[in-house]
């Protein structure tokens, strides 16, 4: 059983709250950690990559010179891939990296995460975070009295909050995501994770992660 204490806007320790971090994962299964993290990157890759063929490149289709009797090494046309200029010879074609691992395998994949978080003491729990109105300067505040200034941050809502997202998208290496839209990637990448009450509530209901 894992005791977090809950801080206030301004800093102060209001409250704790309790939570097994079995209910979120009975264990941490590190290889299924590292497939969905492959998975996620994968998915990120653009794959727009491509080179020119030695068929593809300009130049004569001519043999430079005889094969026998000049003294140099055999050599084809001036767009093989043996010259300066030519072709590559394993051209590089664009592709698709993308591919999917089970939904329920991530799911869990992501529960895992946060379980690991929890037991690492990364997670800093907050009562509650909404703003009338964008308040980058409120943001900041917040993130300076809870002393994660700097660092590496996951913000995690409950719900979308358009308020909270433009609060803090200017903020160096501070993210902001609803707990419906938080996956294992995103989740280990930041050192720590800004969670509120009701986030974490929802985390521990099995049907939003």
């Amino acid at each position: 059983m894992a005791t977090l204490p809950v801080f206030d806007r301004l800093g102060a320790e209001v409250g704790t709250y309790e939570i097994d971090p079995a209910e979120l994962a009975p264990r941490v299964n590190r290889q299924l950690l590292h497939d969905a993290v492959v998975m996620y990157q994968c998915n990120s890759r653009q794959g727009t990559f491509k080179t020119k063929g030695r068929g593809e490149v300009a130049g004569s289709t001519r043999k430079l010179y005889r094969q026998k009797g000049t003294g140099n090494a055999r050599v084809g046309p001036r767009r093989t891939g043996k010259r300066v200029g030519g072709g590559h010879t394993f051209a590089k074609r664009p592709r698709d990296f993308s591919y999917r691992m089970p939904r329920a395998a991530l799911r869990l994949a992501t529960r895992m995460a946060i379980a690991s978080k929890i037991q690492s003491a990364s997670v800093v729990l907050i009562d509650e975070l909404s703003f009338a109105e964008p308040k980058t300067r409120d943001m900041a505040s917040i993130l300076k009295v809870l002393r994660l200034q700097g660092v590496r941050t996951l913000v995690a809502t409950a719900a979308h909050d358009p308020n909270v997202y433009r609060s803090a998208r200017n903020i160096e290496n501070v993210q902001v995501a609803a707990v419906g839209d938080l996956n294992a990637l995103s989740v280990l990448s930041p050192r720590k994770i800004l969670m509120t009450r009701a986030a974490l509530d929802a985390v521990r209901n099995k049907g939003k992660v």
